[in-house]
């Protein structure tokens, strides 16, 4: 098999990776007639990660948080597809390789290959806890929380079923605090429906955090009231403490302390994915790769890095941008009007973030928002990212889902998607 592109004379851009950076990118220079471009993603689907949470806790279908790739570019003669994993780069010859599909060459790279989760090295986490940085990863953890359920709706020991039941949540950065509140709330409002059997004061939900403030990114107010918000909801709090082990029934906190639990949620880091082929220089703290203004890779003029994986200071940011959507999107817009400026030979205009603020949700009628210009916490800000979020899902159909999926959640105080699907094997 083959990439099976076919040579236009059009300027090749080739963008590894459809996340917020690689879709943005691809949009933008869709409608532009001298490039062709080549979006490759290991899915055929784009995934609103914002909301993964939401799917892991039963709260919305996978399908309304994901859109295909082949839909967006319906009328984009210039956009080609391809679904496979790019493992190296040939810096030399200007190609990328996938084991599926072989070499392709590109005239312009950009790596847009976003995050996996960071287990700092601790190969007995990885093995035993569950991350969440994808729907996949979303939906085998809504298996296993209401597998769990049934397990202990059927167990008559008290211990056995704490084994089912604790759940520990590792990160107090805005997923964490979202799947802890999440998680909270099923406790109070699910649990005495669906499960009469169980007694839902026996259910704890631990959230371990390595810093004295969850949300500590954000500002002072926000974490203390998201801390007081996650108190109210039932969520024990372990502030300041580190995760050095797990073997799949015990946490290890660097105490000495332990907790007892048969699931731990991963949401304590990051780090960018890789590829082969470049050298170890360009490579910086987190896997980041090392960008100038123009998000050009260090010692490349055609290959660029955006999103996640683009290490890249400003004065405001000598630490590197965060690692968030509004990055990737602002820095692909960018890149898109530099590419069409280089076509013509013009100057390029370095790239500037402008924070637009960050929010979190903890719950019903629970939020923190830090805008630019104010900051405010409570149900007004709960709507305000409920808004923000729903306007920032692509597609109308996958709007209308999501809005009647929250409406029928918050007059219910229900969800209607607890199902646990396993994935089907062949005997």
């Amino acid at each position: 098999m083959t990439f099976n592109i076919p040579d236009t004379g059009q300027t090749r851009v080739v963008i590894v990776g459809g996340g917020f950076a690689g879709l943005n990118l691809a949009r933008q220079l869709s409608s532009a007639p001298d490039f062709q471009v080549v979006l490759i993603d290991k899915n055929n689907y784009h995934q609103f990660q914002p909301l993964f949470y939401q799917v892991a806790m039963a709260g919305l279908e996978p399908s309304s948080i994901v859109f295909p790739f082949r839909k967006v570019f319906q009328s984009s003669k210039n956009v080609f597809l391809r679904v496979t994993a790019v493992q190296r780069v040939d810096t030399s010859a200007q190609e990328v390789y996938s084991e599926e599909l072989g070499a392709l060459h590109y005239d312009h790279l950009v790596l847009a290959l976003g995050a996996d989760t960071n287990w700092y090295g601790n190969e007995k986490i990885r093995a035993n806890a569950i991350p969440m940085k994808s729907v996949s990863e979303a939906l085998f953890l809504r298996n296993n929380i209401f597998e769990d359920y049934e397990k202990a709706a059927t167990s008559p020991d008290y211990e056995e079923r704490q084994r089912y039941l604790d759940i520990v949540i590792v990160g107090g950065g805005p997923t964490g605090v979202e799947v802890a509140g999440a998680l909270a709330e099923m406790k109070s409002n699910i649990i005495g429906k669906d499960y009469k059997d169980l007694n839902r004061e026996e259910i704890n939900i631990h959230l371990v955090h390595g810093n004295p403030k969850v949300l500590n990114t954000m500002s002072a107010n926000a974490s203390e009231k998201a801390e007081r918000y996650l108190r109210e909801l039932g969520v024990e709090l372990w502030l300041d403490k580190v995760v050095k082990d797990y073997d799949g029934q015990t946490v290890t906190i660097d105490d000495g302390s332990t907790i007892r639990a048969d699931k731990v949620i991963w949401a304590a880091g990051i780090t960018a994915n890789r590829i082969q082929g470049l050298p170890d220089s360009a490579y910086f703290r987190g896997g980041r790769l090392k960008v100038n203004t123009f998000n050009q890779v260090e010692g490349f003029e055609n290959i660029f890095a955006v999103g996640d994986m683009a290490f890249q200071t400003e004065e405001k940011f000598p630490e590197g941008h965060p690692q968030v959507a509004q990055v990737a999107i602002q820095q692909s817009k960018n890149l898109g009007a530099n590419l069409k400026r280089m076509r013509k030979q013009q100057s390029l205009s370095p790239f500037r973030y402008k924070d637009l603020g960050s929010m979190a949700t903890i719950g019903r009628h629970r939020a923190v928002v830090d805008l630019p210009f104010w900051r405010f916490q409570g149900a007004f800000a709960w709507f305000v990212w409920m808004f923000v979020h729903l306007f920032a899902i692509l597609g109308a159909k996958n709007k209308v889902f999501i809005f009647m999926n929250w409406l029928w959640n918050y007059v219910t105080y229900d969800q209607s998607l607890r199902l646990s699907i396993r994935p089907f094997k062949r005997d």
